[in-house]
């Protein structure tokens, strides 16, 4: 499982290097063009709620499990903060991955969305079919805010969670990246020509934005999941060696003490028949 793990952890960091600087890109431009617009366009999806009374949870896990705390992890999350919002919203959530489900239906959670079965190798056409069911609850008013929790990947060793507001759309310049934000700081000295005007922009990228951004959380979490478990099962390998050593020993010990106390027992017979 480590060796498999090893395999599929090299594409999944292949797919999440080439998608971070797109998703980055064009959270960049929602934010330019959030700022620029002078009347915002009239879309459910940029009205910014004044009572949020509803939140949706997206959380990523995964369909699988024996990958040390990855799942267990963005379940304390997603509790930790429903136990936030409780008394001043209400909580409905989304979970992506079999682990998930299971765990949030066990903790007396009504998870509103399952989405199973493709965590290992996850597709754009997955995140647009998560991205239509909130986009369309948050437009009809059944949710007022909608965020997501997701294992970002650092390193196999390193996994580390990370929530995001999806919608409002206007709350995305709260949003931390674990990228460089360098290049982002230069661009904002710059000045920006659009074409057509920033409110038909703005209109024709959010929805991108939403679906963009929840398809590189699972692509981060797909890659936190095989670099999980293939820690895990390099740590379960180790143990398990330690364990084999120590019996081994206190075998050796054992059957020692058995042939010694034989010895004595025929010593001890040969000494009576003298």
């Amino acid at each position: 499982m480590e060796m498999v793990s090893a395999a599929r952890l090299r594409r999944a960091e292949q797919r999440i290097a080439e998608l971070r600087p797109y998703a980055r890109g064009i959270r960049m431009m929602t934010r330019r063009a959030v700022e620029a617009a002078e009347h915002v366009p009239n879309m459910p999806l940029l009205e910014d709620r004044e009572n949020v009374n509803r939140v949706g949870i997206v959380a990523v896990t995964a369909d699988r499990g024996l990958a040390g705390a990855f799942n267990s992890q963005i379940v304390r999350a997603a509790s930790r903060r429903s136990q936030e919002l409780r008394g001043d919203a209400d909580v409905l959530m989304y979970a992506i991955g079999r682990r998930g489900v299971s765990s949030l239906r066990f903790r007396g959670f009504d998870v509103e969305g399952e989405y199973t079965g493709f965590t290992d190798r996850p597709g754009f056409a997955n995140a647009r079919d998560v991205a239509q069911d909130v986009v369309a609850a948050y437009a009809d008013g059944k949710l007022d805010r909608v965020e997501i929790i997701f294992n970002h990947y650092e390193s196999p060793i390193v996994q580390t969670v990370e929530s995001n507001v999806l919608l409002p759309i206007h709350q995305i310049e709260d949003v931390t990246e674990h990228e460089d934000d360098h290049e982002e700081d230069e661009h904002k000295s710059a000045l920006w020509i659009y074409e057509p005007d920033p409110e038909e922009i703005l209109r024709r990228l959010v929805t991108d934005y939403v679906e963009i951004s929840i398809y590189r959380a699972m692509l981060e979490s797909t890659a936190s999941e095989h670099g999980a478990r293939m820690t895990a099962m390099r740590n379960a390998s180790e143990n398990a060696s330690e364990l084999i050593e120590d019996y081994t020993l206190e075998m050796n010990r054992q059957r020692q003490a058995e042939i010694t106390q034989e010895i004595m027992e025929v010593v001890a017979g040969a000494e009576g028949l003298r």
